[in-house]
């Protein structure tokens, strides 16, 4: 069997088109699995996995513990909202004591961006980022992929934008990196206020207009406006982003030719999105939510088989 070149997903900039490849198609793999009647495969049967999530999430958290149960892993959750991380306990103290359990590998998201890197450098365990800060987002980059490929097939030369609030996300940074390893153009798009400065120094196309954005591409990822991370007022109101780059039903039916909407969740519904564009035709936001735990597994299978 093909191994990943790297014994931890910390982030897709780390990892090579070969490894994106390889956990592309072992999830559709996995994907077979989730579809039987016996959803259940015993390939993580010795292992340990300790989720360790800083910072609130439920999508990423149950699609992790999901493809973990899936795997017949064994599996810790920790939540610091009540742990000895409030009393003052460090993130290294804090891993060391949950790895004295003997835990094989570690799911951890941090508001820190580099955290994960950091605890790389620290402690033996395998080591999966669900999200650092603003940084990056690893899994998730891979499961929209895998869902476009379905969708679409090889993404070599297709038109992927990115939509909404790109400076505050860290879906987008994980999106760039792993649609131009699979051959995709990419195009961000937002107000000016919302795109990082460094944004064009990527490689990628950059438009303030919507519609524009939306006539240009095959595939439209739109990202929620990040309100819990912004500390000053980035935009008017939600009501004029709406106004100016919501995406509504109509304006994809008035395109000549039928484009994809992805978002990875949650949606602001009637800001970023109307009800009738995420529940349309277009949309595979739920089939990225399945596709989520084939993924997940794909990685954490692959990365069981690379011990330190």
């Amino acid at each position: 069997m093909s191994q990943l070149s790297t014994r931890h997903l910390l982030g897709i900039k780390d990892i090579t088109e070969t490894d994106i490849r390889l956990i592309l198609d072992t999830a559709a793999n996995f994907k077979e699995v989730i579809n039987r009647p016996i959803k259940k495969v015993p390939s993580l049967r010795d292992i340990t996995i300790a989720n360790i999530f800083f910072e609130n999430s439920t999508r990423t958290r149950l699609s992790f513990e999901l493809a973990e149960k899936r795997l017949s892993a064994d599996v810790v959750n920790f939540s610091s909202s009540n742990s000895s991380v409030k009393k003052g306990e460090t993130l290294v103290d804090t891993v060391n004591n949950i790895l004295a359990m003997k835990v094989d590998m570690v799911v951890m998201r941090h508001a820190s961006p580099g955290a994960p890197h950091f605890l790389s450098r620290n402690i033996t365990a395998n080591i999966v980022n669900a999200g650092d800060g603003t940084h990056e987002h690893p899994t998730q980059a891979l499961l929209d992929a895998f869902s476009m490929q379905e969708k679409l097939g090889d993404l070599t030369g297709k038109k992927i934008a990115i939509i909404g609030d790109i400076l505050h996300s860290r879906v987008a940074l994980s999106n760039i990196f792993c649609l131009q390893k699979l051959g995709a153009e990419v195009m961000v798009c937002g107000p000016i206020t919302l795109l990082p400065k460094y944004i064009s120094s990527l490689g990628v196309k950059v438009e303030l207009d919507v519609k524009k954005a939306l006539e240009w591409c095959d595939v439209a990822n739109v990202l929620r406006i990040q309100l819990e991370r912004q500390q000053i007022k980035y935009f008017p109101s939600l009501r004029e982003y709406s106004l100016y780059y919501g995406i509504n039903k109509k304006m994809l039916q008035a395109l000549d030719k039928e484009i994809v909407i992805m978002h990875p969740g949650p949606i602001n519904r009637g800001v970023e999105l109307s009800s009738d564009a995420a529940d349309s035709e277009h949309s595979i936001i739920l089939h990225q939510v399945e596709n989520g735990v084939a993924v997940r597994m794909a990685v954490l299978y692959l990365l069981a088989g690379i011990k330190g």
